[in-house]
């Protein structure tokens, strides 16, 4: 559709006042709708109206929450990266729930532009829970373990 037409259009909705406007020119659809006093909202889409999006419609329902972390110390990843528990695929794991651990012992492998960074503890104590799986990649600053 022609963008002065659209300026026409936006303009007449907004000297007459009415709420909505809808427009169909052979497969293009425009619906401007005003969303406050003086600011009208312009929709255009070449898809069926019922999915467009419509002003004031309930939002999509929140992803739900993850459960919450066990109280303790919380290691958070220093980068971004992919998160391994073991050197090599058939190898055991650095470490598992319930171990004691010792600052500086190495707790997983953070896989990051084709370098392997071992990440160490940075506290004492017994690991209460590993938060990520393995293979998983992980943001910085995203929780990793919770030692206790």
């Amino acid at each position: 559709m022609d963008l002065r037409k659209l300026k026409k259009l936006i303009d007449l909705v907004q000297e007459s006042g009415i709420g909505e406007l809808e427009i169909t020119e052979g497969e293009e659809r425009v619906r401007i709708s005003r969303a406050g006093v003086n600011a009208p909202v312009v929709m255009g889409t070449q898809a069926p109206m019922g999915m467009m999006a419509v002003p004031g419609a309930a939002p999509a329902p929140a992803a739900p929450e993850p459960p919450p972390a066990p109280a303790g110390h919380t290691l958070k990843s220093p980068m971004v990266g992919t998160f391994y528990r073991s050197a090599s695929p058939g190898a055991p794991s650095f470490v598992e729930i319930g171990q004691v651990v010792a600052k500086g012992q190495t707790l997983c492998i953070i896989e990051a532009m084709k370098l392997l960074n071992e990440i160490e503890s940075d506290a004492a104590g017994t690991v209460k829970a590993i938060l990520v799986e393995n293979g998983q990649p992980v943001e910085y600053g995203q929780p990793l373990f919770v030692i206790e």
